[in-house]
């Protein structure tokens, strides 16, 4: 059954209404009514049957000469409005979708090349804030001891070093001055104390600050001098220091060596966040000269460590850190 013949919308120019004649479009245009509610701009309905109601003659007084053509005009266009009215409805069809809410649908019209090109939706304007996480690349984590450390500028994640424990080091290598190895100016190590049973943070960094000054500037695993040994060393600072919400102690030395300028290296011991709360020993080494990074490095880092997954929980060093120069 084809639509009767009347004004619709033509698919080969949306913006216009083009003559149906009940079986083939003709050449008679005029301008779109306006869109109605729900409609999409520049979308063409195409014809579609809809049953339309015939008005049925009330019997009434018998009219008088004149009125017969009158009659039939407001007849015909009675019909007219209630078929306009039947397409507008039958072009939007309301159902519901999978949970229930109703939506409308539209019937499917074919592209030509007059249609309009799609628009995307435009973007969000309002970013979604995030919270630093342990993916942050300014961020490296110790997931064993439960916390994080930040990445100052110039450090890096370790790159085929030999030491598991080692947390972050400078970016590039040198060739040390003695052995011809070689080393780095600056790393970071975070490692369980677990060697005997003390539990005084105090004790562990003052026991700990010598094998640290050794393992960094006298001999390496396999037993060369990277810089022909230890010839001095002086304690430069020590003192309290709050490291991720808790209390704990550090110990600095600088170091001099027989070739090169030698360095800095401290032990810092708190206890720990998690599990049976085991004291934590994170090392500084620092090498001292122009190349070697700044000391402030030293505080920054100890500042920004934090429990894993609690980034406002967090520490610093008091007035007793002593010079950083």
């Amino acid at each position: 059954m084809t639509p009767p013949p009347g004004w619709y919308r033509d698919p080969s120019a949306p913006h216009q209404e083009r003559w149906w004649d009940g079986t083939a479009w003709t050449e008679h245009r005029r301008a779109a009514e306006p869109v109605g509610y729900g409609q999409a701009v520049g979308q063409a309905p195409v014809p579609v049957p809809v049953p339309v109601p015939v008005p049925v003659p009330v019997p009434g007084p018998e009219r008088g000469p004149g009125t017969g053509g009158r009659g039939k005009a407001v007849a015909v266009t009675a019909a007219a409005a209630v078929l306009v009215a039947a397409i507008v409805t039958g072009v939007f069809v309301l159902g519901e979708d999978d949970e229930g809410s109703a939506r409308t649908r539209t019937p499917p019209v074919t592209a030509t090349a007059t249609d309009p090109a799609p628009v995307d939706d435009p973007p969000s304007s309002s970013p979604t804030a995030s919270e630093p996480s342990a993916d942050d690349p300014a961020l490296v984590e110790d997931q064993l001891n439960g916390i994080t450390l930040p990445l100052p500028d110039g450090w890096v994640r370790p790159e085929h070093v030999a030491e598991d424990d080692v947390m972050m080091t400078t970016d590039g290598t040198y060739d040390c001055p003695a052995d011809g190895s070689v080393c780095r100016h600056g790393l970071v190590v975070s490692r369980t104390v677990t060697a005997n049973a003390e539990s005084s943070p105090k004790v562990l960094a003052q026991q700990d600050i010598e094998d640290a000054a050794d393992d960094a500037y006298d001999r390496d695993l396999i037993g060369n001098k990277p810089f022909g040994g230890i010839e001095s060393h002086e304690e430069v600072a020590s003192g309290p220091v709050a490291v991720a919400g808790r209390a704990g102690y550090y110990v600095r030395w600088r170091v001099t060596t027989a070739e090169g300028p030698g360095g800095y290296v401290q032990s810092m011991v708190f206890p720990s966040t998690v599990g049976t709360e085991s004291p934590i020993l994170v090392r500084y080494v620092f090498d001292a000269g122009e190349d070697g990074p700044p000391l402030a490095d030293m505080d920054t880092i100890t500042k920004g460590i934090r429990p894993i997954g609690d980034a406002d929980t967090g520490g610093g060093v008091g007035s007793g850190i002593g010079p950083t120069d």
